[in-house]
């Protein structure tokens, strides 16, 4: 996990969640100026921890944020690494897959779906917000022979290698919610971030940035 500054917003509650299925954790503090780093430690007490402070900020540029990311967690020689932003939660269900997942040998890389959620309740779907219906990896066994190369681009350059997508692939049907954009400040934070880091939308796409702060987008509710 990578984390910035995370102490008010959802950080507790995936941690409490996902640390019933892990074994250790690897976490990245990109110069928090708040408690982020005591809650990962308080959360996650009992469970091995390598938390590493940045000594300057990367949020900038993500691509050298992500190889960092991985490095550290690589240096631990892990068999499986499960790869979560601070506002990313799997659904319950989760749980009673992980077992069956990293106990097999036959697949090296689940994807999952992510699913945007505008609300406690509500997922967004639209021409523009529709990542839910693609899978894209979280789990992945980590192989110490394999040579990685990653997407060079300062901003989505993705949270893993590239490499991860030629190992053996299956799609999986937990589902993931995203609270990234859960708030109106959520919403409005992300998108000055976008403006700052990325105003010409180079790395992204124009259309949907300026979607972000929509007064009425098209909401689905989410079931269990």
């Amino acid at each position: 996990m990578v984390v910035r500054n995370e102490a008010g917003r959802y950080l507790r509650r995936a941690l409490l969640h996902h640390r019933e299925f892990i074994d250790a954790a690897v976490i990245i503090d990109d110069c928090s100026d708040d408690d982020t780093v005591a809650i990962c430690q308080e959360m996650l007490a009992g469970i091995p921890v390598k938390i590493v402070i940045n000594e300057r900020s990367e949020f900038s540029n993500e691509i050298e944020l992500r190889k960092r990311q991985w490095e550290e967690t690589a240096a631990t020689n892990p068999e499986w690494i499960l790869n979560l932003d601070a506002d990313e939660i799997f659904e319950a269900t989760m749980r009673d897959f992980v077992p069956t997942l990293v106990n097999q040998h036959a697949i090296d890389t689940f994807a999952f779906r992510l699913y945007d959620m505008w609300s406690e309740t509500h997922y967004r779907e639209d021409s523009y917000w529709q990542a839910h219906l693609f899978y894209r990896p979280f789990l992945v066994r980590y192989r110490p022979e394999a040579i990685y190369r990653w997407k060079e681009t300062p901003q989505h350059c993705g949270r893993f290698p590239l490499t991860v997508l030629e190992f053996p692939f299956a799609a999986h049907e937990a589902r993931l919610m995203h609270f990234g954009w859960a708030t109106p400040e959520d919403r409005q934070n992300k998108y000055d971030r976008y403006m700052r880091l990325d105003p010409d939308a180079r790395y992204g796409w124009k259309e949907q940035y300026d979607s972000i702060l929509d007064p009425a987008p098209l909401l689905k509710s989410w079931s269990d």
